[in-house]
């Protein structure tokens, strides 16, 4: 199917670095595929807002959406929705202290920029956010 033509998925993702440069990635229940925490953006909700909400219930942290640092806005294909193309607002998350998996999140990892270790990981993460990451340095 025509790009142009798929149903799409639009999302507000984190890229969550520890002090040690590690990115953090999320798996949810019955899926493959590591991606961004994040999620899907309600109908009258700004990406930051979606974003704050869907960090409070995924790995419960509470941020506040001013201090996110605006990415972009990429397009890729959807990782668990075959035949979606994903339209994500991406922005650069600090988060200190603890977080865990919470609501439809099975596994959080820690992960090598550099070296993912073999981990199925979502187009937006493989695609985007690596060789995003690999330009800054």
């Amino acid at each position: 199917m025509p790009a142009a033509l798929r149903p799409v998925i639009r999302v507000a993702a984190a890229v969550i670095l520890d002090d040690t440069g590690r990115l953090l990635l999320v798996r949810k229940s019955g899926t493959r595929f590591f991606m961004q925490a994040g999620g899907k953006i309600e109908p009258d909700e700004s990406p930051r807002a979606a974003l704050a909400r869907e960090l409070a219930e995924e790995i419960g942290v509470d941020l506040d959406a001013d201090e996110f640092e605006y990415l972009g806005r990429f397009d890729t294909a959807a990782a668990n929705e075959h035949g979606h193309a994903l339209d994500a607002e991406l922005f650069a998350v600090r988060v200190t202290g603890a977080v865990a998996a919470a609501s439809e999140i099975a596994e959080l990892v820690w992960i090598e920029r550099a070296n993912p270790g073999g981990l199925p990981l979502a187009p937006l993460t493989l695609d985007i956010v690596l060789p995003l990451l690999e330009q800054q340095g």
